[in-house]
């Protein structure tokens, strides 16, 4: 009991600061609606192909054919004063396109005049003819020629299949690449435009914690409330059992010593007529007994003469003055008195509720209020007066861009069809080829005689012919597409793509001078007067806001205007200086405690129960009364208390059972007929006394045993039972209303935490939109990544291809005709220097062997 109301009294002053919250919790992840998704520039990026290597090689090449830097000072004077250009520059930078110009040029030349000199040996019957003799290295020779021919005929197959594809690409990537400049203007002005929408747009969501707030406001009262009953609870409810338990030991208390105080009383008067009637039945048994004419009488004569009294109850100490004291005992009712604090402690949710209602209501008002607080962030966005002139230099960008992507646009056409030309040319010189070896292998397997004549190897080698005469009727025009399509994507590699990759063209735009005072970009875009556009693109590439980059960031800082302190700090004033009594909890008022000090007093404890315990002892069983619920209250077990009654000093001290039963005996051993009927005439008395009296007594003896040994229980722990009750009680009702106060601001400091999340969540997203999306500059940093992966990656890669694949097949034409013309006289009969001595040109004619038709 001492260590129950140890652990209770700390329970009780333990601080309620080191529990947690517990209905306050940390608060869900809000939802915000994106609603500025669909003016955002995607970003493109290089997709990775099976041409890769391809476009590599390429442009290895290139960087072998122009290995000069950028022109920055050609490019000023060009910029600045176009007519102070000298050629000799353009030439010294250009060195590498002029060597290949030139290369083109004599290609270009020497084609068609190698053509007309083919002409003119064929004309001549000269070149493509017949081999004049027949030599066993032939055969060698042929499949030589036909490996090789085979050979440049794959190289020039796998070439122009690559001059198909890659031109398809150019033309599949440049009408969306052409599409994309003005639509991605067009979509930067829109989100530049769209900016104070935008903004608009983001502070509405400040409606998602609004809401969210308000919900949680509705249930803080009767949270609070709970909160309070759930954490008090335990100490009050072990409080009220408490004082229940010292109300059930006054009751029964009062029962055990009124049943003693009344069984004592009756006991000793029922002792005195026992006494009396005892007496009487000794003289009488003994007498019989001590008649001569008894047999057998003398060994029962001593347990009659030995028939007396046993208990003295005259010795029992009396109780009157204890129940003197608690006369008139409880005055209170404490059940009554339970119940009401009970359902006062139970009343503190719906009193939370009344006394929270105001500042409720006031929270309610001040969310309102910070609503317009919020408002002011689109109302004091001034970034429109400041984007203008970027939406207006994107305008003009995207009206003076038109006509020349429809320039761009046109010449890529007659590019796409003059190459589409060209490469089916190519095939059928392809073709020629393929059928000219065909069908001049058939015939030579089919002659049996190198000098016969054999049409199909004839017609071989006409096929081949045709191809050479074709290879040299176009690749004249072949390397002109060659070098215009290479010259313009040469220089947009080498020019641009390459400068561009290594940002080399920003530090030119940067550099002051190189452009012309009609081309400040930095005015034009009106950025920061300490930045320029390389800078911008680097803050724009890393997220920053379009502010920081305009000359806004020193006259509108977005993190100050963002601070959580800014709109939350009434809200958490008025939660902070709401206080609230929730009453007083009265467990036991003075009547009780009158009672319950006067029952300590009353001298319960000071009754001697060890002389009513030498006289009688008795079980719960024998009265019949509830001891073992009552030892439980009390906090005994009840396997403490005998079951069946052990008599210490007996009511009578020899047994009128065993007396009257030795009587009974003795009357059958009687050969005198009067004194065997005067014995069980004296068994009957006893029995009778035994059954009446004695029992009646024994029962009284055994309920009085039992009020002795309940007392005799209590009274040695009554005094610290009752202190610790009314010192707990008294500590209970002192603490409540300090340890609510303290859980209640505990609660209301936890809701306070959660709902500022619920605000730092909402302005840290408006911060992100705000930089990230709304009015953040990334777009323009995209907008000119996706320039050079489109110009750069999607139309410059497979357009160098292109003439590369296409150049390689033009050069292959070489070595192609020369195979052709010197596989072409295989094909044909071979003349016999047995015949004539001169050459093929001199006997033009042939006289085919005649042979024998084979039916």
């Amino acid at each position: 009991m001492r260590a129950a109301g140890l652990l209770l009294a700390w329970a009780l002053l333990h601080p309620a600061s080191t529990q947690q919250c517990h209905l306050a919790g940390p608060g869900s992840v809000l939802r915000f609606i994106d609603t500025h998704a669909e003016i955002r520039v995607p970003a493109l990026h290089r997709v990775p192909s099976s041409l890769d290597p391809l476009y590599g090689l390429v442009q290895r090449c290139l960087d072998l054919i122009q290995q000069n830097p950028l022109p920055t000072e050609l490019l000023r004077a060009a910029l600045n004063d176009p007519g102070s250009v000298r050629t000799s520059q353009v030439v010294q930078y250009e060195l590498g396109y002029v060597v290949c110009a030139a290369v083109a040029l004599v290609f270009t030349v020497a084609m068609p005049v190698a053509g007309m000199c083919f002409c003119y040996c064929r004309s001549r019957r000269r070149c493509g003819g017949r081999l004049r003799a027949h030599r066993r290295s032939l055969g060698c020779r042929r499949h030589c020629l036909l490996a090789c021919l085979s050979f440049t005929s794959l190289i020039i197959l796998t070439s122009v299949i690559c001059a198909f594809v890659t031109s398809q690409r150019v033309k599949g990537q440049m009408e969306p690449g052409l599409g994309a400049v003005p639509a991605t203007l067009r979509t930067l002005r829109q989100h530049i435009d769209s900016v104070p929408q935008g903004v608009q747009m983001v502070v509405d969501q400040f409606e998602v914690p609004r809401q969210q707030i308000i919900s949680d406001l509705g249930g803080l009262s009767r949270s609070v409330g709970l909160s309070i009953h759930t954490q008090l609870k335990a100490m009050t409810y072990a409080a009220l059992a408490d004082l229940q338990d010292r109300a059930g030991d006054l009751q029964t208390s009062l029962h055990h010593l009124q049943i003693l105080d009344k069984t004592a009383r009756v006991l000793a008067s029922a002792r005195a007529e026992l006494e009396l009637a005892l007496q009487e039945r000794r003289r009488r048994v003994v007498a019989l007994l001590d008649d001569p004419r008894c047999t057998s009488c003398a060994s029962v004569l001593g347990r009659a003469q030995s028939l007396e009294l046993g208990a003295d109850y005259g010795k029992v100490p009396s109780v009157e003055k204890v129940l003197k004291a608690l006369a008139g005992l409880p005055r209170s009712d404490f059940a009554e008195m339970i119940r009401q604090g009970n359902g006062t402690f139970n009343s503190i949710p719906e009193l939370a509720v009344e006394r929270m209602a105001q500042v409720i209501q006031d929270l309610r008002e001040e969310m309102a209020r910070t609503t317009e607080k919020v408002q002011s962030i689109a109302n004091s966005f001034p970034l429109p007066d400041y984007t203008r002139p970027v939406s207006e230099a994107l305008e003009k960008a995207e009206e003076r861009s038109q006509p020349y992507l429809r320039e761009v646009e046109r010449f890529e056409r007659y590019r796409w069809i003059a190459g589409t030309v060209l490469c089916s040319v190519i095939l059928l010189i392809l073709a020629c080829n393929v059928m000219g070896m065909a069908l001049g292998a058939y015939g030579l397997s089919k002659r049996e005689d190198p000098s016969d004549y054999e049409c199909r190897g004839e017609a071989g080698a006409k096929f081949l012919l045709v191809g050479v005469g074709l290879a040299f009727l176009f690749s004249w025009l072949l390397i002109l597409l060659v070098f215009a399509t290479f010259l313009v994507g040469g220089n947009i590699q080498t020019l641009v793509c390459r400068n561009w990759v290594n940002q080399e063209i920003y530090k030119f735009i940067d550099t002051p001078g190189n452009l012309p005072p009609s081309m400040n970009l930095t005015r034009q875009l009106n950025l920061r007067r300490d930045s320029n556009l390389s800078a911008a693109y680097r803050e724009c590439k890393s997220g920053a806001g379009l502010w920081e980059v305009l000359q806004l960031d020193r006259s509108y800082d977005l993190d100050e205007h963002l601070k959580t302190p800014k709109y939350t700090a009434d809200f958490q004033k008025r939660l902070g200086d709401f206080t609230a009594h929730l009453g007083e909890v009265r467990l036991l008022r003075s009547e009780g405690r009158q009672d319950l000090e006067t029952f300590a007093r009353s001298g319960v404890d000071e009754v001697d129960y060890g002389r009513f315990q030498e006289e009688v002892r008795g079980c719960s069983r024998a009265a019949g009364l509830p001891v073992a619920g009552l030892a439980s209250r009390v906090g005994f077990q009840a396997a403490a208390y005998p079951i069946f009654p052990q008599m210490k000093n007996p009511v009578v001290q020899t047994s009128l059972p065993a007396l009257a039963r030795s009587l009974e005996g003795l009357q059958k051993m009687q050969r005198n007929g009067t004194v065997a009927g005067r014995l069980a005439a004296e068994a009957q008395a006893l029995w009778k006394m035994q059954n009446s009296t004695v029992q009646s007594q024994e029962a009284l003896v055994a309920k009085l045993g039992e009020s002795v040994q309940f007392l005799s229980r209590l009274a040695p722990h009554l005094q610290e039972r009752v202190k610790t009750t009314l010192a707990t009680t008294a500590l209970v009702e002192a603490q409540l209303p300090v340890q609510a106060q303290q859980i209640l601001r505990q609660e209301i400091g936890c809701f306070t935490r959660k709902e500022l999340r619920y605000f730092a969540q909402y302005l840290n997203w408006v911060r992100q939109m705000l930089r990230e999306d709304v009015a953040s500059c990334q777009p323009l940093a995209t907008a000119l990544d996706n320039g050079r992966v489109i110009l750069c990656d999607r139309i410059a890669d497979p357009w160098n291809a292109f003439w590369f694949s296409l150049g390689c097949c033009t050069f292959f034409l070489i070595p192609n005709i020369i195979f052709a013309v010197r596989l072409t006289k295989h094909f044909r009969p071979i003349r016999n220097r047995l015949i004539s001595t001169g050459s093929e040109e001199t006997c033009p004619f042939h006289i085919p062997r005649v042979t024998a038709l084979k039916l």
